[in-house]
């Protein structure tokens, strides 16, 4: 198929994660990968609160290679209300766990941001669910001609 890849996978195990007040979200994902022996997942489910959140955004007529002069990095202190969080688990090429995952979260008033998440802390509390995927062959690295990580696929 031009221009698009794909792989037939399977649904594996699938979690319930509860993170506890004041952990990094991303670094509880790697963590639970290790822990649980999860190479490849997808984020179904999230609610919760966070505090101290590192999101990007892409500039308007920004180009490719993204890089950082094309971006937008914000930083919102929080408390805020975590409206979704979606994205996957792959291997990176020292087959560990790579978490990307993207953002919306709101503040008190309504407004609503959102983005590449980088990083955020529980606040009261942070409830997910994750689907294991059965699949091989799919790593994440630096795309050259993007300018970020992506996954990519083996050839069948």
């Amino acid at each position: 198929m031009k221009g698009a890849w794909f792989k037939s996978c399977e649904n594996g195990r699938r979690f319930i994660l509860k993170i506890s007040q004041g952990e990094n979200i991303h670094e509880s994902l790697k963590n639970f990968a290790k822990e649980a022996d999860v190479k490849n997942a997808m984020l179904v489910s999230a609610v919760g609160s966070v505090t101290d959140v590192r999101f990007r955004g892409i500039k308007t007529g920004a180009t490719l290679p993204l890089t950082n002069a094309r971006m937008t990095i914000h930083q919102m202190a929080g408390p805020l209300e975590l409206l979704g969080l979606s994205g996957n688990i792959f291997p990176d090429e020292n087959d560990e766990a790579d978490v990307h995952l993207h953002t919306m979260v709101s503040k008190a008033s309504g407004e609503v941001f959102g983005g590449h998440l980088f990083d955020a802390k529980v606040f009261a509390s942070c409830e997910l669910v994750v689907t294991e995927i059965i699949v091989s062959g799919i790593e994440r690295h630096l795309s050259k001609s993007a300018g970020t990580t992506t996954i990519f696929i083996e050839d069948k």
